[in-house]
């Protein structure tokens, strides 16, 4: 039987897991006592590793086939370069600030295979993009996409199924989208407009940094990705990031340093704490634009999903990690071999490879509904 280690056991790390434990044997990693009690009752083997410290994952990783990444996105990078040296193919879901193709030279020299960015979005919006990119000439893509509570609680209405710090990140970090050929580069909440989901009612979107490996793979003259809140959410993060509450420079206070970054996260990991008994959801609209065999064709997908009330698992973890499970089942079956860096929008383009993920979702319950 084919062996895997998961690199984190938080929320999503601990879902992907449990699914790849139907079908190998499985060993997740984490330093925190409480996430690899979670572990208790599953087939999945606790290991208690520092997943901070570089040499300590490639003392982990030793053994196994696949290496699955859930660290937060501040150890991403880092964590992926250790695996690679080590020698593992591995699939990545940290999100990691830094450009993954840095190390698409250390991948393809020991012949390795890496799966980067394959959540929700990025992750599926690009698996989609890159199949009906390979069929048809694309002028427009757009993908919003949010995970969202049910119980709207004042003053932020969310909850988040990551790190805050993550989730800060997409707030701070600037949007990069492209318009008529041209990289434009704006704040991220910029550009807020409102729309309608039949589903939940009215979101607000907003500029965030979700294209990523799309801006060098896809030469598609007008591509955006927009991030879904409850309306008023915007303003009430911009006041915390014009005000200082998200600067990453230490401050003095009371003769100590401390970042206002840190210390907000801080106070804000209590108010957004994504509780086991917590109903939310997941809401995604992915529009293609362009022309495929001279007419012209627009093709619209939607993804409306909601915790899983019998297996307790939330629906960012699903939507997030079920694509990296089906990516990890790709490459242990030797269906997707390409070495490299390997963002999700490769996969995309395999036929096979596209039509066996959309399949394993749908086994899941996690649902696209295409139109066009």
């Amino acid at each position: 039987m084919k062996k895997i280690i998961v690199l984190g056991s938080g929320m999503v790390g601990r879902i992907m897991a449990v699914d790849l434990a139907r079908d190998f044997d499985v060993t997740a990693a984490d330093l925190r006592p409480a996430n690899l009690e979670r572990l208790k009752g599953t087939p999945v083997k606790p290991l208690a590793a520092d997943l901070s410290d570089a040499g300590s994952v490639g003392r982990a990783v030793e053994g196994f086939d696949l290496v699955v990444g859930a660290v937060p996105g501040s150890l991403g990078f880092s964590t992926l370069r250790a695996v690679l040296e080590a020698g593992k193919d591995t699939v990545d879901i940290s999100f990691f600030p830094e450009d993954a193709f840095l190390l698409d030279g250390l991948a393809a020299k020991n012949g390795r295979t890496a799966v980067v960015d394959c959540g929700v979005a990025p992750g599926m919006s690009n698996m989609i993009l890159g199949h009906h990119a390979s069929r048809m000439s694309v002028t427009h893509f757009a993908c919003y996409v949010g995970g969202l509570p049910f119980k709207r609680d004042f003053p932020f209405e969310y909850k988040a199924p990551f790190s805050p710090a993550d989730v800060i990140e997409e707030y701070t970090r600037p949007a990069r989208y492209v318009e008529n050929g041209h990289l434009v580069v704006k704040p991220a909440l910029s550009d807020a407009e409102l729309m309608d989901f039949p589903e939940v009612g009215t979101l607000e979107a907003f500029n965030s940094d979700g294209l990523r490996s799309l801006i060098a793979t896809m030469s598609i003259p007008n591509m955006i990705e927009k991030t879904l809140r409850y309306p008023g959410h915007v303003e009430r993060i911009k006041a915390l990031r014009d005000s200082g509450f998200l600067d990453p420079e230490e401050i003095e206070v009371g003769g100590s340093r401390v970042r206002p970054l840190d210390f907000t996260s801080a106070l804000l990991f209590k108010q957004w704490h994504l509780h086991e008994e917590d109903d939310e959801f997941t809401v995604m609209r992915i529009v293609i634009k362009g022309e495929e065999e001279g007419r012209p064709r627009e093709i619209v997908y939607d993804l409306f999903d909601r915790r899983d009330r019998a297996t307790g698992f939330s629906s960012m973890a699903r939507t997030t990690g079920f694509p990296a499970t089906a990516a990890a089942r790709l490459i242990l079956s030797g269906a997707f071999a390409r070495k490299g860096i390997c963002p999700p929008e490769y996969i995309g383009s395999d036929e096979s490879c596209f039509r066996s993920v959309m399949a394993e979702l749908e086994s899941r319950n996690v649902r696209y509904e295409r139109k066009g």
